[in-house]
């Protein structure tokens, strides 16, 4: 079932709640590692293996991926390499993660995310083969996809991907391209913002169009389509990352995540972040929302609410007034625009107070953390401008482009 980077590559709602359930009873999609431990082990017997994984890369029982390839007979797995959050998943984000070993296994464990994101020749001299297995969230600003983008290119060792969903749909596309003089490790190849690839996709469709080098199989899942949502597929739920607790947040980051960019809080350190935004400025919520409201933006509500923040974050301590995302209906909502009318509604309310938040003296490229995200500066000059209308449209465009240039790679239906 591996599926070499070619196009003969085959594999084969409004009650988020309710929906879920009924589609996890009845879902049964079998993920990469699993098919590569059912009829595609050859590609790693014999072979001195190094693996890019975290928490989330297991199976259906919840296995890890680290702990089935070290027993796995005829594979010799000599190295991991953990990205943001680590292997375990437990660290913050933009914690720095230091290198190690893995206490249950006892292979070196080296990090990819702190002083070092991308593989010295060091790291790689001794693996045969680099295999990825990490739950992706369909956006372009996670990081993950692009330590493995750099992992590919560095390696310079045979690639195999073990596919698994993209958990908000692989079948709708939207945002803009990124602009290459603002790549960063939220977003290193022009693709959209919310790409509609599973990560195998992706990589197979950077790869064959030469924007990475690299020899790459995709062991692609059984039993996938692409207008699955994650909660359709039957595989178990792990938070991907800390901060993505459920799968409307993951629908929403896209946009949402925008505000990391910003003085205002994107919810981290409350109990539902990217669902939540707030600053302590923000006493006209209740207006704010209101407004939002009357743009009937398809498949959200936008609420008011409290919350007390977790120290360490933005606002850590305080009790601030916020702004509540709730998806009505996930099928219809288009998450960068709920980012961008969010930015505009903050920016116009508070033009005083609302700020983009400025890079650190010592910032690569000096590029502002919103542009990194946005993968441009049109965004903020849009806000700025109320030229938000025109904005969307050309990302709509966008979007359309990236979907066309993609169909000659997808692998699944």
């Amino acid at each position: 079932m591996a599926a070499a980077c070619s196009p003969a590559a085959d594999t084969a709602a409004k009650d988020s709640t309710a929906a879920a359930a009924a589609a996890t009873a009845t879902g049964n999609v079998i993920p990469g590692v699993e098919v590569l431990l059912t009829d595609s082990l050859h590609l790693l017997k014999g072979k001195k293996v190094g693996l890019l994984t975290n928490h989330s890369g297991r199976n259906r029982a919840g296995e890890s991926t680290v702990d089935l390839l070290f027993k796995a007979e005829g594979v010799n797995l000599v190295a991991l390499y953990g990205p943001e959050h680590g292997i375990r998943g437990e660290a913050k984000a933009g914690e720095k993660i230091s290198s190690g070993v893995d206490e249950k296994t006892g292979v070196k464990v080296y990090s990819l995310y702190g002083t070092v994101e991308t593989p010295t020749a060091d790291m790689v001299k001794d693996i045969d083969v680099l295999v990825y297995d990490i739950q992706d969230v369909g956006a372009r600003v996670y990081t993950y996809e692009w330590t493995l983008a750099l992992a590919m290119e560095a390696a310079k060792k045979p690639i195999v991907i073990l596919d698994r969903p993209n958990p908000i749909r692989a079948d709708v596309i939207e945002g803009n391209i990124l602009e290459l003089p603002f790549r960063s490790l939220v977003g290193q190849h022009a693709v959209a913002l919310r790409y509609g690839l599973t990560v195998g996709e992706l990589m197979r469709y950077l790869v064959e169009t030469k924007a990475i080098n690299a020899q790459l199989t995709v062991v692609p899942m059984k039993n996938y389509t692409r207008s699955m949502w994650f909660d359709e597929t039957g595989i178990p739920r792990v938070n991907p990352s800390p901060n993505l607790r459920t799968l409307d947040a993951e629908l929403l980051y896209p946009g949402t995540v925008f505000f990391e960019g910003t003085n205002a809080t994107e919810g981290r350190g409350t109990d539902s972040p990217f669902t939540l935004i707030g600053a302590a400025y923000l006493k006209d919520n209740v207006a704010m929302a209101a407004e939002l409201n009357a743009l009937k933006l398809p498949g959200v509500q936008f609420d008011t609410a409290t919350r007390t923040i977790e120290a360490g974050y933005k606002f850590g301590g305080e009790t601030i007034p916020m702004i509540s995302v709730k998806v009505t209906d996930r099928n219809t909502v288009r998450p960068v625009e709920v980012g961008i009318r969010l930015l505009r509604a903050f920016y116009a309310a508070h033009p005083q107070e609302f700020k983009w938040r400025e890079p650190s003296a010592n910032a690569a490229g000096r590029i502002r953390g919103i542009d990194r995200l946005a993968g441009t500066d049109k965004l903020t000059k849009a806000v700025e401008a109320n030229t938000v209308d025109e904005l969307i449209k050309q990302w709509d465009a966008d979007a359309a482009k990236f979907r066309d240039l993609v169909k000659p790679y997808l692998i699944y239906q």
